[in-house]
């Protein structure tokens, strides 16, 4: 009964660290996305004038870190952007990414898709 006991706790405290380790990870993504989507829509050139490039996110986020780093494109050569994320727990995620610079005269282009993504057709196919 102790052995099958202790197996069971086991599991139980294992279990619980897996899910705080997926909702680090989650979170982390959701980050990562609101920090290349940023980059994108300031354009890689003008976020480090209008943006700093590390530091700690805000509240309810204040236990990650961020850095982006962007290595300059040329012309026909996309900037390549890397963003990190770190938890206070020693987690670290990764997100890289190629973008192309704005071009002409106007400040900010449309950058929105012709037509809307239906994510859910292409995640679960016609199915769903």
């Amino acid at each position: 009964l102790a052995v099958g006991l202790a197996a069971i706790i086991s599991l139980g405290s294992r279990a619980l660290a897996l899910q705080q380790r997926g909702e680090r990870e989650v979170v982390a993504a959701s980050l990562l996305d609101e920090l290349l989507s940023t980059v994108l829509m300031e354009g890689p050139a003008d976020y480090v004038q209008l943006h700093p490039t590390s530091g700690r996110f805000d509240d309810p986020f204040g236990d990650f870190e961020y850095e982006v780093i962007i290595e300059d494109g040329s012309a026909g050569v996309p900037f390549k952007v890397t963003a990190v994320v770190r938890h206070d727990s020693g987690d670290s995620f990764l997100c890289e990414t190629l973008i192309a610079p704005k071009l002409g005269e106007e400040p900010d282009p449309p950058r929105a898709p012709l037509e809307p993504i239906d994510r859910e057709a292409l995640l679960f196919g016609d199915d769903a």
